[in-house]
């Protein structure tokens, strides 16, 4: 087996400041649990920005650079940057912190869906925020979309005009598909690096019997032209992504996907689920791959050519 890359993802725009007093939210501290991460063992910084006022995500260009450069100057991790945003965000925002900062690695949702979060609507009595509670509920009548030519102009602006290689989030078997749709046209180009997605109200479940399937048709789609990693939603997160590293995948932990480290008991910071899931691969006997193991890999153009 090759060295396992262990992405992880630092925000995101599913969880909010009232789930826990852990998830960062202004630049500084996206930076600080960046940089903590990489230092645990994370290659690959999965990265959104939040209004640091009240810490809802945002498209701010500003606010990717200024984290970006924090980041950049404290270790060597590679930073991917998100083109989901929020299912509120229209294509140009979500965009705009990817078109700003030209990284190495950026996200790329293979399709649009429901993406359900108003269960967790329910679980709060109080919230810090006005906008928390609203912003989950409208995700029972809101999809995210991202259509084939969505698509299609990600890999213009990000790929083809600057250099990026992504991330393919596949949230079901028919996002494998529609990715060996556009290799069959050329738009993208091997190595891919797909990361399955799992437990998402509107995409595949968080069963091992999904992705034994969705490895099966990743490498019935695409042979040695791909590599695997896999990321569960919340108490699915650590099995899940040790299940994929026994099957021979990467994995990706971090606060996006899970605010806990164990039953009950919310991560104090993103560096604790990295070095959770490192102990658990190592003692599988995989390799922990540096950011250069991960940049040679899935063929990066370098941190020396992105705009940060």
């Amino acid at each position: 087996m090759s060295s396992i890359i262990i992405t992880c993802a630092i925000t995101g725009s599913v969880h909010t400041p009232t789930m826990s007093p852990h998830l960062p939210i202004t630049p500084e501290q996206i930076a600080r649990e960046g940089v903590a991460a990489a230092e645990a063992g994370a290659a690959i910084l999965h990265l959104h920005a939040r209004n640091p006022a009240d810490g809802r995500p945002s498209p701010d260009p500003s606010l990717f650079m200024d984290f970006l450069g924090r980041i950049k100057s404290g270790c060597d991790a590679i930073a991917n940057i998100t083109t989901g945003g929020s299912a509120l965000m229209n294509l140009d925002e979500r965009l705009a912190g990817a078109l700003a900062a030209a990284p190495e690695m950026c996200s790329l949702n293979m399709g649009s869906m429901n993406f359900g979060l108003f269960g967790a609507a329910t679980r709060y009595d109080s919230w810090r925020f006005d906008w928390e509670k609203p912003f989950l509920e409208s995700s029972r009548d809101l999809v995210f979309k991202n259509t084939f030519q969505d698509i299609e102009t990600i890999f213009d602006v990000l790929g083809a005009s600057r250099g990026a290689r992504f991330e393919f989030e596949c949230y079901d078997v028919g996002h494998l598909y529609t990715l060996a749709h556009f290799a069959e046209r050329g738009l993208v180009e091997p190595p891919f690096f797909v990361q399955f997605v799992f437990g998402i109200l509107g995409g595949i479940g968080a069963d091992v019997e999904n992705l034994v399937h969705m490895k099966r048709i990743g490498d019935k789609l695409f042979g040695d032209d791909y590599v695997f990693s896999v990321l569960a939603a919340g108490r699915h997160q650590i099995p899940l992504t040790t299940a994929a590293a026994t099957m021979g995948g990467h994995v990706r932990v971090g606060l996006e996907d899970s605010l806990f480290v164990e039953r009950g008991r919310l991560a104090a910071s993103n560096a604790e689920q990295v070095a959770k899931i490192r102990a658990i691969v190592e003692g599988l006997g995989r390799t922990v791959a540096t950011p250069d193991d991960a940049r040679r890999l899935l063929q990066l153009k370098g941190p020396d050519k992105t705009g940060f």
